[in-house]
């Protein structure tokens, strides 16, 4: 069922590959002009049909992005499009309706914005917040921000982008809040010492290669060299989330994270069972199952893997997320934890 789903979603985007690709080739192919009757309106007509409703609308079901936001900017791209895509002597009598794009898509930009400006306004408040928190800050600042403002994707982005920063700059001289309810991840693994090999071999190719490159190409050698610096800036940032940032176990849920690369608020009513019996922790990892694993040297298997009653969602980089039903995590401690996770599902079920 779940493949069918998935040759189903690759259907649309092949769909919507064909439509493009025909439309290109009608109007910026000898052939494809050739076969344009003198009058071409018809033509045309079909062709904005295509570009502004049917293409929008396969790619939202590519995306499964149902929303209206996504809708509406979809058909203002695809109105837009037209206007590229098709010769303006054919597109002349209908040239009214590609401003319309123009103008949706500028209405949404201005309501973005917007909402970036409210973000920036209420940012001393969303700090004040983080601070009472008991929580980490992973977790405490992206639940302060959508408190304030507007939950929207590129909220989600640029948040992601402040905490990589913050990590990577201003937390150098802050030390992990160490308790009986936390557990670090990183401690018994090469995790630190792997995320610097690979940054001494950014700094390495990116001298080299921007030396090379910047003969034959100085604006591609420019932008290699900001990629590999905002590389070295998320690694940096990678580092100081997963130290700073322990597994939590309170009464209501656990937060686990990894760095700044996902992480996830877990109920422990939502806890079916926890495996952690060799045997089963040792069989390859199920397709619905996050792992929260520092990356070691060797290949490693969790403490435990714990199965949820109901998919629950994981926060990914830059806000995007996915649902598991399956979450592995293997920390520095693993009898502690293993004793309080247990005590926690105990005082869960008594409830």
């Amino acid at each position: 069922m779940s493949f069918s789903r998935e040759l189903l979603r690759h259907g649309w985007l092949m769909m919507l590959v064909l439509i493009l690709s025909s439309n290109m080739l009608l109007y910026h192919t000898t052939f494809g002009v050739s076969i344009i009757p003198e009058n071409s309106n018809g033509v045309v007509i079909g062709s904005i049909i295509d570009l502004a409703i049917v293409s929008p609308i396969l790619f939202i079901a590519w995306i499964r992005k149902w929303s209206w936001k996504y809708i509406v900017s979809a058909i203002a791209i695809g109105l837009i499009l037209t206007r590229f895509l098709i010769p303006f002597h054919y597109l002349q009598p209908f040239a009214a309706l590609t401003w319309i794009g123009f103008i949706a898509e500028g209405v949404l930009i201005l309501i973005e914005l917007s909402i970036l400006i409210s973000l920036f306004v209420y940012i001393p408040k969303i700090i004040k917040l983080v601070k009472q928190s008991a929580l980490p800050v992973l977790f405490s600042f992206h639940q302060a921000v959508q408190q304030m403002v507007n939950n929207a994707p590129i909220i989600h982005i640029i948040c992601s982008e402040m905490l990589m920063f913050y990590y990577a700059f201003a937390s150098w001289r802050k030390q992990p809040k160490l308790t009986q309810t936390t557990f670090t991840l990183h401690q018994n693994s090469s995790f630190i010492a792997l995320r610097i090999m690979l940054i001494h071999a950014i700094v390495i190719e990116s001298i080299g290669i921007h030396w090379w490159l910047h003969n034959i190409s100085p604006v591609v050698a420019v932008v290699l060299l900001i990629f590999n610096i905002y590389g070295v800036i998320l690694l940096l940032g990678d580092i100081q989330a997963v130290r700073l940032n322990p597994t939590l176990v309170t009464n209501e849920k656990l937060y686990v994270s990894l760095g700044l690369m996902k992480r996830m608020e877990l109920e422990w009513s939502n806890v079916e069972r926890i495996i952690h019996h060799t045997a089963e922790l040792d069989e390859e990892k199920a397709k619905e199952t996050v792992d929260f694993i520092a990356q070691d040297l060797e290949k490693v298997t969790p403490t435990v893997i714990l199965e949820l009653r109901k998919p629950t969602q994981v926060v990914l980089i830059m806000g995007f997320k996915k649902q598991y039903r399956r979450v592995a995590i293997r920390v520095d401690e693993p009898e502690r934890f293993v004793k309080v996770l247990r005590n926690k599902l105990e005082t869960t079920v008594n409830e």
